[in-house]
């Protein structure tokens, strides 16, 4: 992503586009419904969801949330500057995470649906658990944009941030 430059020779980041977020969520819906679809055709079973993968995509969310309070009571409560490469870092992160997130969470989300109204035995099952690894992808959606808008500083020029 390119950065328009200021007259100082710093550059600004805008905040990540909701439709961006929106779409690679679609995409992801999509995929997770294939996979299903795709698996049979195969003649294959399609794959369970145990509770490591709604787990880990919670972890992963309660630890960028930890991580976006840290860096906002540094940087708006206690007025420090992060160091260059921790400010980019942290923004990197979030930006991954938020994208990922996106995509897994609709993967999940699109899986879950291709079991609905399924009568084989573990289709409760793998709704339940792709229900909460979407519910996991989505967390980390919101705690990445959370940790991206800790690291936005005010600029003396600029009233509305």
């Amino acid at each position: 992503m390119s950065a328009p430059s200021d007259p100082q020779g710093g550059g600004t980041l805008r905040p990540t586009p909701p439709a961006i977020l929106a779409a690679w969520a679609v995409i992801g819906l999509v995929l997770g419904w294939l996979v299903r679809l795709v698996i049979e055709r195969l003649d294959r079973v399609p794959p369970l969801v145990s509770w490591a993968q709604p787990l880990g995509l919670l972890l992963v969310a309660a630890i960028l949330g930890g991580t976006a309070w840290a860096t906002y009571r540094t940087v708006h409560v206690r007025h420090e500057r992060l160091e260059p490469h921790q400010a980019v870092n942290r923004l990197v992160l979030a930006r991954a995470c938020a994208y990922a997130g996106a995509i897994v969470g609709g993967g999940y989300l699109g899986y879950a649906a291709s079991w609905l109204g399924d009568a084989s035995p573990l289709a409760d099952d793998r709704v339940v658990r792709s229900s909460l690894a979407a519910l996991g992808g989505l967390l980390m959606v919101v705690t990445a944009l959370l940790l991206e808008r800790a690291c936005r500083v005010r600029q003396d020029d600029d009233p509305e941030r």
